[in-house]
């Protein structure tokens, strides 16, 4: 699995022939790990730990872009992190 960094909006990459997504991982009340790509409709995985989840969300979105042939990629699909003081 590679990891990599996405600019300040986290905007979807694409270099050479590989499409690089950004996915949101957050823990749930029963302590799996679900990943979200935000960028294919409907694209989401689950696992014991954040590498299961990563691997197995990796997986859905070769599936979803298998599916949809590619056509539901060109969203324009924009994910921030922020940190608020309460």
């Amino acid at each position: 699995m590679i990891s990599m960094s996405y600019d300040i909006l986290g905007s979807m990459k694409q270099t050479n022939r590989q499409r690089w997504f950004p996915v949101v991982v957050e823990k749930d009340e029963d302590g799996f790990f679900v990943a979200v790509n935000p960028s294919l409709t409907g694209c989401y995985s689950q696992g014991k730990t954040i590498e299961e989840a990563l691997a197995n969300v990796q997986e859905a979105t070769e599936l979803c872009l298998e599916s949809t042939r590619g056509k539901d990629v060109n969203r324009d699909t924009q994910v921030s992190v922020h940190l608020i003081a309460a």
